[in-house]
């Protein structure tokens, strides 16, 4: 495998180039990067065959910021013939053996998606000969390599591989989350996968349970409030404006009429601080930063506003700077991780866990 393929939302190609042209240097792996705007992914061609396989192994898909997906990649197979696709891809994963799982896709963009009916009807026959060939299980197995075909454009296909403990367990990297009916806004998917992403499932139950308290800044009308009121927390939601009366009429909500970045918690037992403020980031982060200092909560999730240039090198210093500050303010034990979210648009969304090692 030459290539390292990266799936990442149309317009933010340049970003997430940046990002694994940085990291990959990080691993002592060059290489350069081959992407177009709006294509909604990136390739990174390495100069040294098999150095693909040792970033799809060694990078972290959840230490990236602007990559929801990616694998290990053949070169470019063009001109696949209409009678016959099947066969050349085939013999291109000759190298994958006993893989668990096979996902035919296509980048997120309006064009590739009128592929999605091919790649459905597609994925049938091509998972019978993948299993007649020995490339794919029988049966599918979450512990085993994912084999990915992604159609770039009739004919032209990225075939290759991810690994399971590296890789979104979504298509494309894309959850599907379905909007509620009574949520006030459309914001409420960002939390909801903010959620999912970051907290693993089997610790939902401790850290997103039931009673706990939390706080919401830059609340109206009440989309982040609305995941936290569902999840059975008590919320003191921070804004000027007003919040939706039905998140009021459940009686787990306090609205504070004032400005999010002067108002101060009235207990100091809140696990939860989230904010989706439209501010400049690093103002954003400073508040955050106040709030980790004066231990007033646990975890946090809040989203930092992306400036029209030079977005990942912004982002990274941000982060830098916070690690910095929490350092140098005594706190030594905490994560910090970093994602544009599918539900995200010119935003990244940051969670800050402080003391993970302590229990609460």
């Amino acid at each position: 495998m030459i290539n390292l393929f990266l799936f990442c939302r149309a317009g933010y190609e340049k970003e997430c180039a940046a990002e694994i042209q940085h990291r990959a240097a990080e691993l002592d792996i060059g290489g350069f990067v081959k992407t177009n705007k709006n294509d909604a992914y990136v390739i990174f061609q390495c100069f040294q065959p098999g150095d693909a396989a040792v970033l799809a192994q060694k990078l972290k898909l959840d230490s990236l910021i602007f990559a929801r997906q990616m694998f290990a990649a053949k070169a470019l197979l063009k001109d696949l013939p209409q009678d016959d696709r099947i066969t050349p891809i085939v013999e291109a994963l000759s190298e994958v053996s006993k893989a668990g799982e096979l996902r035919v896709e296509t980048p997120d963009t309006n064009e590739a998606k009128e592929l999605s009916n091919f790649c459905r009807k597609f994925t049938v026959p091509l998972r019978q000969r993948l299993k007649k060939a020995g490339c794919l299980l029988e049966k599918e197995n979450p512990k085993r390599p994912i084999i990915h075909v992604c159609f770039v454009a009739p004919g032209m296909a990225y075939v290759g591989y991810s690994l399971s403990n590296n890789s979104s367990p979504n298509f494309m990297g894309i959850p599907r989350l379905k909007m509620a009916a009574d949520a006030p806004s459309r914001s409420t998917l960002k939390l909801d996968e903010a959620f999912i992403h970051f907290i693993p499932k089997e610790a939902q139950e401790e850290r997103l349970r039931s009673g706990m308290n939390a706080v919401d800044l830059g609340a109206c009308p009440g989309g982040w409030t609305y995941q936290l009121v569902r999840r059975g927390m008590f919320v003191a939601s921070v804004d000027n404006g007003p919040m939706a009366e039905s998140l009021m009429e459940t009686g787990q909500v306090k609205h504070y009429q004032a400005d999010g970045f002067r108002f101060e918690p009235p207990r100091k037992n809140i696990y939860w601080l989230v904010c989706d403020m439209i501010e400049k980031p690093s103002r954003v982060a400073e508040l955050i930063e106040a709030w980790a200092i004066n231990r007033w909560f646990k975890e946090a999730i809040f989203n930092l506003k992306l400036p029209m240039k030079s977005r990942y090198v912004e982002v990274s210093q941000i982060l830098e700077t916070m690690a910095t500050i929490l350092k140098e303010n005594g706190i030594e034990d905490f994560q910090i991780q970093c994602k544009h979210l599918y539900h995200d648009r010119d935003e990244v969304t940051v969670h800050l866990w402080l003391n993970p090692t302590q229990p609460w």
